[in-house]
């Protein structure tokens, strides 16, 4: 595991400061599906974000200037952007595991373990992963591990909200009144930023920083069809709370999201078609 801590604090500082913290499977990811939290604490004494980035970046797509990069040199070059971000954002603490993703697929135990003792550590007040709906098998897994590692923790170890992000296949399809709302208006010079540093990403063959940005514009104008807009950004989440519960069951979980979002599509075709 390599920690970074950007001002310099003692590292147990560092992570007991913490009050959001995102857990992630990708450098890159935290910023793109955590922007709010990361505005939200910026600048500020009293809260802090923190990072944890799971897996090792060995399998980013490559092409213009890193074409001809091993998977070392880009694990390494994706290690320097992601503490670039750290430093940018103003993080509390930086934490990479360094896991290949096939280990995170696979349910590997020490990540869990991992897990559970950096958040017994940072005992942050609101969590943000990956949802259980995203495209990206990696999203997923890390999203299970997550939840496996709150599942071990005290009640008084847990955090008090725990958000599953879009990232990969975005959340627009949730009921209105299921979806979480997180503003990512503040400070767009930051948000721009944040996505810039990641230059093997962008410039080796994947617009993200503008695929992520649009996302939230759109998010923000969409998010209401008879209104003025509320938001000028705006990224969803699900509420993945009650999933601390190790009574819950996770395919129940997200199975009765996606039942109610069928259901309310019938019921306005059945009201609406005469």
């Amino acid at each position: 595991m390599l920690t970074f801590i950007g001002d310099g604090t003692e590292e147990d500082r560092a992570f007991a400061r913490t009050t959001h913290l995102a857990i992630a499977a990708h450098q890159d990811d935290v910023e793109f599906m955590a922007y709010a939290p990361i505005a939200a604490c910026f600048g500020r004494e009293d809260a802090w974000f923190s990072a944890i980035v799971v897996t090792d970046g060995a399998g980013s797509p490559r092409s213009g200037p890193y074409a001809g990069y091993t998977d070392e040199q880009m694990k390494a070059v994706r290690i320097r952007e992601q503490e670039k971000a750290a430093f940018v954002g103003e993080y509390s603490f930086l934490s990479m595991l360094g896991y290949p993703s096939a280990a995170v697929k696979a349910g590997e135990g020490a990540l869990v373990d991992e897990l559970a003792e950096l958040l017994r550590r940072a005992r942050p007040r609101f969590l943000y992963t990956h949802n259980l709906a995203d495209k990206h098998e990696t999203h997923v897994a890390v999203a299970l591990r997550v939840i496996a590692a709150l599942r071990r923790l005290k009640a008084d170890e847990r955090p008090e909200k725990v958000f599953g992000c879009e990232v990969w296949r975005d959340l627009d399809w949730l009921s209105d009144d299921e979806k979480v709302y997180l503003d990512c208006g503040a400070h767009p010079n930051l948000m721009r930023c944040l996505s810039a540093v990641f230059d093997s990403q962008i410039t080796g063959g994947k617009q993200y920083d503008l695929a992520a940005e649009g996302r939230r514009r759109a998010n923000a104008t969409f998010s209401a069809s008879h209104a003025c807009d509320s938001y000028t950004a705006l990224n969803y989440a699900m509420d993945l709370t009650p999933l601390m519960d190790e009574n819950e069951d996770i395919v129940s979980f997200i199975s009765g999201h996606i039942a109610r979002f069928r259901q309310s599509v019938e019921d306005t075709i059945r009201r609406l078609k005469g």
